[in-house]
C-alpha cells in the first residue's frame, strides 16, 4: 500500500494538470487571456491551490496551454517559407494563420504578449518572425508583393484578426477567410499602388 501511494499521487497530479490545461484552452480560446486564474480552476473542477501548485504564474499556464498552437503556427510558417513561390507562401500563411486565429481566440493574445521568462516560447516566435521577414523579402524581390509591405504588416493582420467575432466557429472561420483574402489583395503588387503610411513597428518588440 505504501508503495502505491506515491504512484496514486503522481497520477492524480497529472490528471489535475490535464484538467487545468483543458479548461485554460477552452476559456482562452473563447474569451482571450483576460480570464482570471480562479475561473480556470473552477472550470477545471479543482481548487485554486491546486492550480497554483501546477502553474505558479498565469504566464506558465498560458505557455503550456498554447504549446500545441505554437507548434501548429510553426508548421504553417515552415510550409509557407518552403514554397518555391514566395507569393504563394505568403497567401498560405495569411489564410492558414487566420483560421488558427479564428479557432482559438486566445492564441494571438499569447503570440503577441511579452513573456520574458518563457525562453522557448520567445525563441520559437522570434524564429518564425525572422522566417516570415525573409519570405516577405523574397516575395518583394520577385515583384509579387508590394514594395512597401514589411513584416510588421503581417503581424498587423494577425492582430486585427483577433477582433473577428462570431456566434459560432463556422462564422468566425468564414470571417477569417474573408479578412485574409482582403489582406492578400491589399498586399498584392499591382499596376498602381497608392503609397502607404509609415509602417507600424509592432514586430520589433516580439523579436527581442
Amino acid at each position: 500500500m505504501s508503495d502505491r501511494l506515491p504512484h496514486i499521487l503522481r497520477v492524480d497530479a497529472q490528471e489535475n494538470r490535464e484538467l487545468l490545461l483543458e479548461a485554460a484552452r477552452s476559456l482562452f480560446s473563447e474569451r482571450g487571456l483576460d480570464v482570471p486564474m480562479r475561473e480556470v480552476a473552477r472550470h477545471a473542477g479543482v481548487g485554486p491551490a491546486t492550480l497554483y501548485r501546477r502553474f505558479p504564474t498565469k504566464q506558465e499556464l498560458v505557455v503550456a496551454a498554447f504549446d500545441d498552437e505554437l507548434r501548429e503556427c510553426g508548421s504553417i510558417v515552415a510550409e509557407a517559407c518552403a514554397d518555391p513561390d514566395p507569393w504563394t507562401g505568403i497567401c498560405t500563411f495569411l489564410l492558414r494563420i487566420g483560421e488558427l486565429n479564428a479557432r482559438n481566440q486566445g492564441f494571438t493574445d499569447a503570440f503577441v504578449s511579452s513573456f520574458p521568462d518563457a525562453i522557448d516560447f520567445t525563441a520559437h516566435r522570434a524564429r518564425m518572425l525572422r522566417a516570415l521577414a525573409d519570405l516577405c523579402r523574397r516575395a518583394r524581390d520577385v515583384g509579387a508583393l508590394r514594395s512597401d509591405v514589411v513584416l510588421d504588416d503581417l503581424v498587423l493582420v494577425l492582430m486585427a484578426g483577433r477582433g473577428l467575432s462570431g456566434a459560432t466557429l463556422d462564422a468566425r472561420l468564414a470571417a477569417a477567410r474573408r479578412f485574409s483574402s482582403l489582406a492578400i489583395e491589399a498586399f498584392r503588387r499591382g499596376g498602381v499602388n497608392e503609397e502607404l503610411p509609415p509602417p507600424a513597428r509592432v514586430a520589433e518588440s516580439m523579436l527581442t
